[in-house]
């Protein structure tokens, strides 16, 4: 796994051994940033669930100003740290070593996010809880993009009675990216 553009490009980066991670591969990450690239210019980004850390490093390299990494792996953390490091990008992160609703808590009125990316474990409906949260939070505001990735076969019907609007799903071979944002009132 490397980072694809930016000030970081070609750099690689460490991942967590074992499988409590799965780590996004570098043509998902691509085909990602493709799709945010000319928003990506001093934003402020959130990477919760960061795993090794690789899409909140990608929108750094890209330009975003800041980035905070949220997981509750130690070794997780450790490498995201370790990643931050190596890119030369830690001067623009903040880590966090705890569950995402924690996070959100200790962060709601220090931040307002552009971007926010969950790429939780799959089937415990963690990005249900999480979405749950940001509908009321100051955290985002209606213009913030949320990017959910689950796998295929996971109902997010639940979305509109949340109070979210789908911009986009892009589908892959067994996940997929589904690009949200807080309804907004005519």
């Amino acid at each position: 796994m490397r980072v694809i553009a930016g000030s970081a490009k070609r750099i690689l980066l460490k991942t967590p051994k074992g499988l409590a991670t799965r780590p996004t591969t570098d043509r998902i990450k691509e085909t990602l940033f493709n799709m945010l690239q000319y928003n990506l210019a001093d934003c402020c980004f959130l990477d919760l669930f960061a795993g090794s850390g690789g899409i909140g490093i990608e929108a750094l390299s890209r330009g975003a100003a800041q980035c905070v990494f949220v997981d509750q792996g130690r070794e997780a953390v450790e490498c995201v740290r370790e990643n931050l490091q190596a890119t030369r990008l830690a001067g623009c992160a903040a880590v966090m070593h705890c569950d995402a609703l924690a996070a959100l808590r200790r962060l709601e009125g220090k931040y307002c996010f552009d971007y926010v990316f969950m790429d939780p474990p799959y089937g415990m409906l963690l990005e249900k809880q999480v979405l749950a949260y940001l509908a009321d939070s100051g955290l985002i505001r209606k213009e913030s993009t949320l990017i959910v990735e689950t796998k295929l076969e996971e109902d997010i019907s639940y979305l509109g009675s949340m109070g979210y609007v789908t911009d986009k799903e892009k589908l892959y071979k067994s996940n997929k990216h589904i690009f949200v944002h807080r309804e907004r009132e005519e």
